[in-house]
């Protein structure tokens, strides 16, 4: 047989043997990379995964994943950056931008978080889509009614602080949990309503400076904080009165502290664009603590602000045994279910992939 024929040939059964069926032998499924880490899972906003009742099977697909791999991960906690709904308050579907009215986008972002409930920890941050009509024209939110006290016992025996929302009444916008990992390691989970008012920073502050939270790793999770520069943003031309962004979040609360040592949110993002949807920078805090401050989003990927809702990309935090150590993963399983799409369940790029380290 001609050599050359004969390469071609090795070739062929080697392409056929490796993409049969569209399978892909060099996927791998997520594995802790130490079976003492733990782990918590970042959710981006889900806005456009329940705007249109064709993409809600995606964020199921999500929680349910999640719901699966509490045990293999070691999942101690689920965040959300906020941006639940698309809009919080309208009653006509708005046409190109859902076809689904405010209340059944708020009882599909339930429903999604429901197959979480009894079985892993959660905490729900709200976005600017959250509060008023469409877009924080004022500071009322339908979030109470879909996240009350009562939704998941497991969030429920975690907290131990509640704020109050603009009327004065207790509001789990503003809350924080007490959580202590495999190793004893207390944590203080402090979420924040959107573009928190002077008042709400107040509180927050009066909170995570309480002596019985001094020793406590303090994680904040807010909306808008970060843009894709990595830097803080200062100002947006949302009506909600008397609103900090992420700069005056910063100078406000979290560079005064001693103890806040990391920072989640979401809200950005531009059409099929990875990287505008991120953002990472560390900073210290008048503790002389690292503080590492993350966004994460996904919500114009996957065919943009109107497209499936973000090809359900979230993050896998890895907490290692050495007390230190957080390594950063971005994995969607939407395309794991499939061996034809396996291949691009993995953002890999030194902006997706990394490693930082917390402070004590």
């Amino acid at each position: 047989m001609n050599r050359h024929l004969k390469i071609w040939i090795l070739g062929l059964i080697f392409f056929v043997s490796t993409t049969s069926y569209g399978q892909n032998t060099t996927y791998k499924a997520p594995t802790l990379t130490d079976s003492n880490s733990w782990s918590l899972v970042l959710l981006p906003d889900p806005q456009t995964y329940v705007k249109f009742s064709r993409n809600q099977p995606i964020f199921n697909l999500m929680t349910r994943w999640i719901s699966e791999q509490i045990d293999p991960l070691h999942i101690k906690m689920v965040l959300c950056t906020g941006d639940l709904v698309e809009q919080n308050n309208l009653w006509i579907p708005a046409g190109q931008n859902g076809n689904q009215v405010s209340i059944e986008q708020w009882q599909s972002v339930a429903e999604g978080f429901s197959y979480l409930d009894g079985k892993v920890p959660y905490i729900a941050a709200t976005g600017n889509h959250d509060y008023g009509l469409k877009s924080a024209e004022n500071r009322e939110t339908n979030y109470n009614q879909y996240f009350p006290l009562d939704k998941n016992p497991l969030s429920k025996a975690l907290l131990k602080e509640i704020g109050t929302d603009i009327h004065g009444k207790p509001s789990l916008t503003n809350a924080a949990y007490e959580f202590s990992d495999p190793k004893g390691t207390k944590y203080l989970f402090l979420v924040l309503e959107f573009a928190p008012h002077d008042g709400t920073i107040a509180w927050a502050k009066e909170v995570v400076n309480k002596p019985v939270y001094a020793q406590h790793r303090v994680v904040l999770l807010t909306h808008s904080y970060l843009n894709a520069k990595n830097e803080h943003i200062e100002t947006e031309g949302y009506q909600v009165e008397n609103p900090n962004y992420g700069k005056a979040i910063w100078e406000k609360l979290v560079k005064p502290s001693k103890n806040i040592v990391l920072v989640f949110s979401g809200h950005i993002g531009a059409p099929d664009d990875e990287r505008a949807h991120i953002g990472f920078r560390t900073d210290t805090n008048a503790g002389g603590k690292k503080v590492q401050q993350m966004t994460f989003n996904a919500q114009a990927l996957g065919g943009g602000w109107h497209g499936n809702g973000g090809d359900g990309w979230l993050r896998i935090l890895e907490f290692l045994p050495d007390g230190k150590t957080v390594k950063v993963k971005t994995f969607s399983p939407l395309f794991a279910i499939s061996p034809s799409t396996q291949h691009l369940a993995w953002r890999t790029k030194d902006y997706d992939e990394f490693s930082f380290e917390l402070d004590d």
